[in-house]
């Protein structure tokens, strides 16, 4: 069953009850303090120092890194491998959402409240350092499934959550626009993005992930994000959490 078939199945997955103590896990998992959204593109010249932030920020370990390329630079003669429209949207919608038109690459977003420029070391390293989420989520290999348990925390609003699947690293060799002739390591690469479904702050939430069915194709990584919304538009992020095969 691929991903998106599985995804309709939800509610038989997501359980409210107590599960059996789990079995120790096999790969890496990660409770952030800050989750740190790096708009990009292949086709933007100043965005190769900021794609090599995201890399180092990624291995502090106390940071969840993800890039989405974005597609609008694709007119400059290259079209990003990895670029797509939902992400420009994105990036668009946080804009809307603090009450600006403008959007640009590279934009580093942290805990979806705070925009910087993504190559300016000292305004990310400030952001992060001030960033802290309210809500903790733990995730545990159980078998070939991952289990995600979000707690309940009245002093919170209720959330989306979100699964948010990515690739550890990619190199490609750009051949035209802006930045022809450069071979680029790109990391923590968003591969895909689907909402799970509702964390109600009065009860949390228990979830079951099948692990092969979601780290599909070339995704290495899964992110859970609860993230609030104000009036459709994203909001601030509440908690994060990651596992790496």
């Amino acid at each position: 069953m691929r991903l998106a078939s599985w995804l309709t199945t939800l509610s038989a997955i997501v359980v409210l009850s107590a599960l059996a103590q789990p079995a120790a896990a096999d790969g890496v998992s990660l409770r952030p303090k800050a989750v740190v959204e790096l708009f990009t593109s292949q086709g933007c010249s100043s965005c190769p120092p900021a794609d090599a932030l995201l890399t180092s920020l990624a291995d502090q370990g106390d940071v969840l890194a993800l890039a989405y390329h974005v597609d609008y630079w694709d007119y400059a003669g290259w079209k990003d491998t990895f670029g797509a429209a939902d992400y420009s949207d994105r990036q668009r919608a946080y804009a809307q959402s603090w009450g600006s038109s403008r959007i640009y690459t590279p934009q580093m977003v942290v805990n979806g409240t705070k925009g910087v420029v993504g190559s300016r070391r000292p305004d990310v390293y400030r952001a992060i350092d001030r960033a802290q989420l309210p809500l903790h989520i733990d995730v545990t290999e159980v078998g070939d499934m991952l289990r995600i348990a979000i707690p309940a925390d009245t002093t919170l609003k209720d959330a989306v959550v979100w699964l948010v699947t990515y690739s550890d690293r990619a190199d490609v060799t750009i051949e035209r626009g802006n930045n022809a002739g450069k071979t680029m390591v790109y990391t923590q690469i968003v591969t895909g993005r689907q909402v799970l479904g509702l964390w109600e702050c009065a009860t949390g939430a228990d979830i079951k992930l099948p692990i092969p069915e979601v780290l599909a194709d070339r995704s290495t990584g899964i992110a859970v994000i609860v993230q609030q919304e104000n009036d459709g538009l994203p909001g601030p992020i509440l908690g994060a959490a990651a596992f790496e095969r």
